[in-house]
């Protein structure tokens, strides 16, 4: 049976792959008393007195809303929310089995950002977290920032950061196994939509200097006069600082780092075989990429990746956001801030010893035992340490409760 038969057959045998269940027995009366009527009235009290102990009293402290729109599946686009439930379903079933996170998903009927905001914001009692998910671009960026502004628990699209985090952390990795300096190393990105522009605005952040961003308009800088969004806007006052311009052939010629987020195949050998010794080659358009692995190594690039479990360096956001969630509900974390994304890509590529780097693994796998735990523990530590916790845990005590909560 092939993979798409076994995928169709498995969810219409089960009625889907996500279910509920029970955390403790209800077996008599005395049970029905303790957890429902009458015995339920004594945790409402309490909460009416201190909300936040919704988050001991209730599923709330281990509760994420997994929520989208429908606008912008996968690489099929807009195919509404119905159809975009089976995504939010599986993505619910990494969270729990990668970081034991439970989540809901939730797939709302507008297109109206106002809406969808508002809608979320009504939800919020009832959740510890927000993932958002599979929302086009530009209104994704608006939708997030808006929600980071009027909600006290984290917000993340995944599309954005869970995207860009795992892959800088793989670029870490290459960059350390090729012996190149990340704030001097030349690197192109292909593609500013919603991963791209995060992927770019975090190699900022981490200090990458020569960053340069690339688009159907070609090189993104300073004074380009086309329509850009408000994050594109942003983006061509902090890369490409000599206002380089060009399409992506001109833009690769003398790379170090080359990651795509854009469209299959656009990667030619003449593009990669143009770029610097040593060169570092991801591509990430899903489920095509922009190159595959063996056409990279064949082009001559040194390291090389993609988003399929079926080659060497897989950049998979599963290594990601059950750990950044874990983490972040631990301590019951107001926001997923930008010091805490930094922490999670560390904290995945020091998962490997410099001694142990090839060119054909220089990211953990995504089935790695100790990648969730690392990351939750990073981000409780800087959650703590940046104010953003509202308690406090030793991140090694959440290292170590993230071994046992997923069974590794």
């Amino acid at each position: 049976m092939t993979i798409t038969k076994e995928a169709l057959e498995i969810r219409l045998q089960n009625n889907g792959i996500l279910t509920t269940a029970c955390k403790v027995p209800l077996k008599d009366r005395h049970d029905l008393s303790v957890l429902y009527t009458p015995g339920v009235a004594e945790p409402c009290k309490i909460i009416k007195e201190n909300k936040d102990l919704s988050f001991d009293y209730t599923c709330r402290g281990n509760m994420v809303a997994i929520i989208s729109d429908g606008t912008r599946v996968l690489g099929l686009g807009d195919i509404g929310p119905e159809a975009g439930l089976p995504v939010m379903e599986g993505k619910a079933v990494l969270f729990k089995t990668f970081g034991d996170v439970d989540a809901i998903p939730l797939c709302l009927d507008t297109k109206d950002p106002d809406k969808f905001i508002e809608t979320v914001r009504l939800l919020q009692p009832s959740f510890a977290g927000i993932n958002l998910e599979d929302i086009s671009s530009p209104k994704c960026y608006d939708i997030e920032c808006k929600l980071k502004e009027i909600c006290d628990i984290p917000v993340f699209h995944d599309d954005q950061h869970g995207t860009a985090i795992a892959l800088m952390s793989a670029v870490i990795g290459a960059l350390r196994f090729v012996k190149k300096d990340l704030k001097t190393a030349k690197v192109v990105v292909n593609g500013c939509g919603a991963a791209g522009s995060a992927i770019g605005r975090l190699f900022v952040n981490m200090g990458a200097e020569n960053v340069i961003m690339v688009d159907r308009f070609g090189a993104l800088y300073d004074g380009i006069d086309v329509p850009l969004d408000r994050i594109q806007d942003y983006l061509k006052t902090v890369t490409n600082k000599n206002k380089v311009k060009g399409n992506l052939a001109d833009i690769a010629k003398g790379a170090d780092v080359l990651v795509g987020v854009s469209a299959p195949h656009v990667f030619t050998k003449e593009i990669i075989a143009s770029m610097n010794k040593d060169a570092i080659v991801f591509g990430m358009a899903n489920p095509v990429p922009e190159t595959t692995y063996e056409d990279a190594i064949a082009a001559g690039a040194r390291v090389a990746g993609t988003g399929r479990s079926d080659a060497p360096n897989q950049v998979n956001n599963v290594t990601v956001f059950p750990g950044v969630f874990r983490g972040a509900l631990d301590v019951r974390a107001k926001a997923i801030t930008e010091d805490m994304k930094i922490a999670a890509v560390m904290a995945i590529a020091d998962l490997i010893d410099e001694k142990d780097l090839r060119a054909d693994y220089v990211v953990p796998d995504a089935f790695d035992p100790r990648v969730a735990p690392a990351v939750a523990a990073a981000v409780a530590r800087v959650a703590i340490e940046t104010g953003v916790a509202r308690i406090n845990v030793d991140p090694e005590v959440v290292r170590a409760n993230t071994m046992k909560r997923v069974g590794r």
